[in-house]
């Protein structure tokens, strides 16, 4: 491993990764929170997991 030179260091970028983690998260919460309104808005309904995890309400 070697020490980035002054040019090199100038061309960091290191806001890049937060945001596109941040965007992530965001779509990821975004998305579940759609999911969960439209399932429990039915009158009768169910979901299946994978491992076997049954839910059902009616």
């Amino acid at each position: 491993m070697q020490k980035l030179t002054d040019q090199q260091m100038a061309n960091v970028k290191v806001g890049e990764a937060i945001t596109l983690a941040s965007v992530m998260a965001v779509l990821s919460i975004a998305i579940t929170a759609v999911v969960v309104y439209k399932l429990f808005t039915k009158g009768t309904g169910g979901v299946s997991l994978p491992g076997g995890y049954k839910f059902e309400w009616k």
